[in-house]
Parts: C-alpha cells; sequence; structure tokens
C-alpha cells in the first residue's frame, strides 16, 4: 500500500487487527462451547472491520490515481479505473 498516507495506512492496520482480535475471540468461544449468538455476533465484528479495512484500501487506492494519475500508472500496482471498480465491487 505505497499509495496511502500514513495516516491512512495506521488506520487500516488498526482496522485489521482489531478484525484479528475479534476472529480470536470467535475462534475461543467455538473451541470453549461459547453461545451460538455471541460466535455469530463476534463473525459479523470481523467481517465489517475487515469490509471497513477493504473499503480504505480501494478507497486509498482511487484517491492516488485522482490526484496523482501520472505518479499512479508509474507503479507496479498502478490500476485502471476498471480494476478499481471491480475490487470495490468484489467488497459489496
Amino acid at each position: 500500500m505505497r499509495e496511502a498516507d500514513p495516516e491512512t495506512q495506521r488506520k487500516i492496520v488498526n482496522r485489521l487487527k482489531r478484525a484479528r482480535g475479534q476472529l480470536d475471540s470467535v475462534i475461543n468461544a467455538v473451541e470453549n462451547g461459547g453461545s451460538c449468538r455471541d460466535v455469530v455476533t463476534q463473525l459479523s465484528a470481523v467481517s465489517t472491520a475487515l469490509d471497513r479495512a477493504g473499503f480504505a484500501v480501494v478507497s486509498s487506492a482511487m484517491q492516488f490515481c485522482v490526484t496523482e494519475p501520472e505518479r499512479a500508472a508509474d507503479t507496479e500496482d498502478g490500476l485502471t479505473v476498471e480494476e478499481l471498480e471491480k475490487l470495490f465491487l468484489s467488497l459489496a
């Protein structure tokens, strides 16, 4: 994620770490016979955290491509508008 500014990158990493912690809680609940309600609630939280991180990644890439199209085209990760749209829709 070279195109993300440091603050955006920090926020994305924080979301992913939060999702990892929530997933650890789900695994623990399943291993220890937690209630179905608790497991599903935690799974929903993990899913939401991952979706938000994904949207932040795509949003950052879109912003980079719009504000710095020449630099974006020259990077290994340079994405076309169509590729960005496909990535965005894959999260929906």
